[in-house]
């Protein structure tokens, strides 16, 4: 069955998937697995391996299947990254993304209600 409306609250160690009605949402955490292996003491946001990024974001695309409809937030570069996986490796799901925004370390409670008031406003815009 198809997910109306999902926004994904990500950042370089993990991304929060959320599934959005009317009243109420499913939240769904994802952790970056290579985050924790490879993390050194001086520069905690490296990655010693180039595909460790691709592994985690491919997860993330793999968990939006079956969203009409993907608002892209977060407080960071994890974002625009997570895009530019999506254009170079998941193209369903390129067209079902209707915005990117930044957005900090919301709670649970506020991101949906964040991502309520954009998709309404995205809505009336169709």
């Amino acid at each position: 069955m198809p997910i109306r409306h999902t926004a994904v609250w990500i950042d370089h160690e993990e991304a929060k998937i959320f599934q959005i009605d009317r009243d109420s949402f499913d939240e769904k955490t994802l952790r970056d697995p290579h985050r924790e292996l490879h993390r050194r003491p001086t520069v905690a946001a490296e990655r010693t391996h180039p595909t460790d990024g691709e592994h985690f974001y491919r997860d993330v695309a793999n968990a939006l299947e079956g969203a009409e409809e993907v608002l892209v937030v977060g407080p960071s570069t994890a974002k625009l990254e997570f895009i530019k996986h999506v254009h170079k490796h998941d193209h369903a799901l390129v067209t079902k993304i209707i915005g990117v925004e930044t957005v900090d370390h919301p709670t649970d409670g506020q991101l949906a209600a964040y991502a309520r008031r954009y998709f309404r406003a995205a809505d009336r815009m169709k």
